[in-house]
């Protein structure tokens, strides 16, 4: 587990390799779904908590035109945008809709709002060293969970951004935004998209000896705005965090079980 690569982040401590022990566990092939979340919902009536809040983030190019008038932008990260009732079910705010997308990664999910699906799935949050295991698909102290080279044989293997991060994108592979949620080859254990497309929340606290109620915790994968000039965090070894009511639209979650 880990790495000690020269593209390891070491403020997030991806270092040093180590080695771990994992016992027998599950975890879902793919992302969390719209549709699945759905069918949670209507069974329950659970509310998010960016339904609760009122607003989540947004990536500006998402955003569609006559909503950009009813925003904030974020100073420090002038790509998100603080959208009014932007949640799963509209992931862009008012004038959006997943209809077309029900196969896509559920996002605007906090982790507490992916501790709820869990418990009523009976299921759980993998821990990031299950994560990590899942992720390499059998192969060691590799880059990506298919090898070293990140598009082989001039093949995309994830959904990440390309061109210059954050004004162009040239969606040479195919995505904006979300891809379906089996999108892609899988990796050796038959896992789609453990690099890129949504950031995925673990069990893990990011600072093992961090006590306070809203901690950090762990997300690993990166995600469909991640670039190797700004987030060079779709390698399985990389890690970074976010506090467990916070939501974005490209944070979703898959589960696991024993």
């Amino acid at each position: 587990m880990g790495t000690d690569d020269t593209d390891g982040i070491q403020q997030d401590r991806e270092g040093p390799v180590r080695e771990c022990k994992v016992e027998t566990f599950l975890l879902d092939r793919y992302a969390v779904t719209n549709e699945e979340f759905m069918h949670f919902v209507k069974e329950t009536g659970y509310r998010t908590e960016a339904e609760k809040f009122g607003w989540s983030f947004v990536f500006y190019q998402l955003i569609p035109p006559r909503a950009a008038l009813e925003v904030q932008q974020v100073a420090s990260t002038p790509w998100w945008y603080a959208v009014g009732q932007a949640v799963w079910f509209r992931p862009e705010g008012p004038q959006s809709s997943i209809s077309e997308r029900m196969d896509h990664p559920v996002v605007h999910i906090s982790w507490n709002d992916a501790q709820a699906f869990c418990q009523w799935a009976g299921k759980r949050l993998p821990t990031e060293i299950e994560w990590e295991y899942a992720a390499r698909g059998g192969l060691e102290q590799k880059k990506y969970p298919w090898g070293d080279e990140l598009a082989p044989d001039g093949k995309h293997r994830c959904n990440i951004w390309q061109g210059t991060f954050p004004t162009v994108n040239t969606e040479a592979d195919g995505f904006l935004g979300t891809a379906p949620a089996q999108s892609f080859p899988v990796n050796g254990y038959g896992l789609f998209n453990m690099s890129g497309n949504v950031w995925e929340w673990c069990q893990d606290l990011f600072e093992k000896n961090t006590q306070t109620g809203n901690a950090a915790r762990s997300v690993r994968g990166g995600s469909y705005l991640c670039h190797e000039s700004y987030c060079n965090r779709y390698r399985v070894a990389a890690r970074t965090s976010n506090t467990m009511d916070s939501s974005s639209g490209n944070i979703g979650f898959r589960c696991a079980a024993q």
